[in-house]
Formats: structure tokens, C-alpha cells, sequence
């Protein structure tokens, strides 16, 4: 039998069903004559057997799409976990990294300050220790939910590990990055931590370092973190 163009037809015909169904494209059945046409197949030819054939085929396509589009949001629901900290709503520190390195890169590029903030709620340990791990994991949801609410939507905020975290301020030079972490210091510290039937005032320490194009991600951390605890070791908190 001759192959020709027409013999690909079939599958113009899947995309128009897919577009239909959609709602991209109205329905339109083709007659009996015109589906032989839309098949490559002359009139004798479009069997009651290869009709079904053709109906079993447009079936089996219609379940592999629909599994890969299950597949497909599955995966992102997988990625969107796989970047979120078990705890709190922020970016956990692996996604945290991608996104420090991105906007370094951006600054390298196009010349856009940028600033990092890093956190240390004071007297965690003394926290769990007194009142257990469920206080201790109230106060940094706390923490998290304050930084997130106090920051601007281009901002990043994660949680790094333990009771630490860190902010990406963009478009914020070192000068403007310490007056927002003082504000975002105040904010976290502004009302006391409920817990059940017991309150606590909340305490954090805060470095900061403004993004430069000839460091790394890690090093950028380090050195926040490093700020950080000289502010901390000067107000001569543990």
C-alpha cells in the first residue's frame, strides 16, 4: 500500500480532539465519508474493524495524557515539598542556596545590590530545655511567620537549620539591609510568643552581608553568620 501525507492525518486529528476538549476549538464530527478522508483510507477501507480499532487507539492516548498530566502535577507538588522546610511555611536551606546563588548571579550580570540577612533566635536552647520541644518549635514557627510577613514579595526567606534563618533583601545595598534587618529584629521581637496557656518574649541576633559578585553562596553565609554572632557576642548573649 502507498504511504502518503495523508496516512499522518490521525494525528492532526488528536491534536484537534485534545484542542476541543479544551475548549479551544468546537466540535465538529466529521461525516462517515469525511472521517475515511481524515484517515488516509478509502470508503471500502473504513471497516466496522478499523473503526474500532481507530476508537480504541483515541482511547488509549486520551489515558496516556491524562496520566502524564497526573504525572506531571504530581511532580511538581514532589518539588514544591522537596523545597519547603518540614516546619515552618520558608524555603528550606537547599532551596534557600539555589535562590542565594540565582540572585548572585543576577547582581554579577546587571549590577543590582543586594543583601543577606542572617538570623539566630536567642535563647532557643533555654526554650526547649524549660518547656520542652513543642514551645521550642512554636517559637520558630513565630519567627518564620514574622520574617515572611515583614518582607517583600521579590525578598527571600528560609530557615537554615536549628533555630537560624536568613533573608535575601534584593535591591537593598548594606546601609538599607541593616536598617530592614533592625525593623524586621523589632517586628520579631514586637509581641511575646503564646503557647498554650504561657507567653514568652522572643529575642533574635541578626549579621548581615551585602551580596558582592566575587563571593560564594557558602562564603555569604559564613560571613552573615559570622556578623551574626559578633553582634551577639557583644550584647553578651548565648
Amino acid at each position: 500500500m502507498k504511504i502518503t501525507g495523508a496516512r499522518n492525518q490521525p494525528f492532526s486529528a488528536i491534536r484537534k480532539r485534545a484542542l476541543t476538549e479544551a475548549g479551544a476549538v468546537t466540535p465538529s464530527p466529521p461525516a462517515r465519508a469525511d472521517t475515511a478522508a481524515f484517515l488516509g483510507l478509502t470508503e471500502p477501507e473504513l471497516t466496522p474493524a478499523v473503526r474500532g480499532a481507530v476508537r480504541t487507539l483515541l482511547g488509549e492516548i486520551d489515558e496516556l495524557r491524562g496520566e502524564v498530566a497526573r504525572l506531571r502535577a504530581r511532580l511538581l507538588e514532589m518539588e514544591g515539598l522537596a523545597d519547603r522546610d518540614p516546619l515552618t511555611p520558608l524555603l528550606n536551606r537547599r532551596a534557600f542556596m539555589r535562590e542565594l546563588a540565582r540572585v548572585r548571579t543576577f547582581a554579577q550580570r546587571y549590577g543590582s545590590p543586594a543583601s543577606l540577612v542572617y538570623f539566630d533566635l536567642d535563647g532557643f536552647k533555654r526554650v526547649n530545655d524549660r518547656f520542652g520541644h513543642a514551645a521550642g518549635d512554636a517559637a520558630l514557627k513565630a519567627v518564620a511567620e514574622r520574617l515572611a510577613a515583614n518582607v517583600r514579595d521579590s525578598d527571600v526567606v528560609g530557615r537554615m537549620g536549628g533555630d537560624e534563618f536568613a533573608v535575601i533583601l534584593v535591591q537593598a545595598d548594606h546601609i538599607v539591609a541593616e536598617a530592614k534587618a533592625e525593623a524586621l529584629a523589632r517586628a520579631i521581637e514586637a509581641e511575646p510568643m503564646a503557647f498554650g496557656d504561657w507567653s514568652a518574649p522572643l529575642h533574635i541576633s541578626y549579621g548581615v552581608r551585602e551580596i558582592s559578585q566575587d563571593s560564594e553562596p557558602e562564603m555569604l553565609v559564613a560571613e552573615a553568620d559570622a556578623a551574626m554572632y559578633l553582634r551577639k557576642r557583644a550584647r553578651r548573649i548565648a
